[in-house]
């Protein structure tokens, strides 16, 4: 039953995480973010965050040093939207899964069209 609700409200953290930084000012954080994953654990006390940039896994890195400066407000901003009893411990996470499907669609357009020429 614990994961059931720590499933619901990882999405519930995901919808709202994205919404908070869109409305962040720092320039480290990448325009074109995005939260690929949402890992919270089942005593709702820590949460990690894999984030994902189109610009590649070094302005992730960057994102996420931008990120981890702004965990605070985060944090309360998470806290007042979801009306939770505590808030979680964030941690964020680079990841560069949309650099690699990327790669993956690129190699598949490849492999179509060199079947084409038969």
């Amino acid at each position: 039953m614990a994961s059931f609700k720590a499933g619901r409200l990882g999405e519930d953290i995901k919808r709202e995480l994205t919404d908070i930084i869109r409305g962040l000012k720092d320039p480290r954080i990448a325009e074109f973010l995005t939260i690929v994953r949402v890992d919270l654990s089942n005593d709702l006390s820590h949460c990690k965050i894999y984030v994902s940039s189109f610009e590649g896994i070094e302005k992730a890195q960057q994102s996420v040093k931008g990120l981890t400066s702004a965990s605070g407000y985060i944090r309360r901003e998470l806290f007042a939207r979801l009306k939770m009893r505590k808030s979680p411990e964030l941690k964020f996470i680079a990841d560069n899964s949309i650099e690699r499907s990327s790669e993956i669609n690129r190699i598949i357009d490849n492999f179509d069209h060199s079947g084409e020429q038969d």
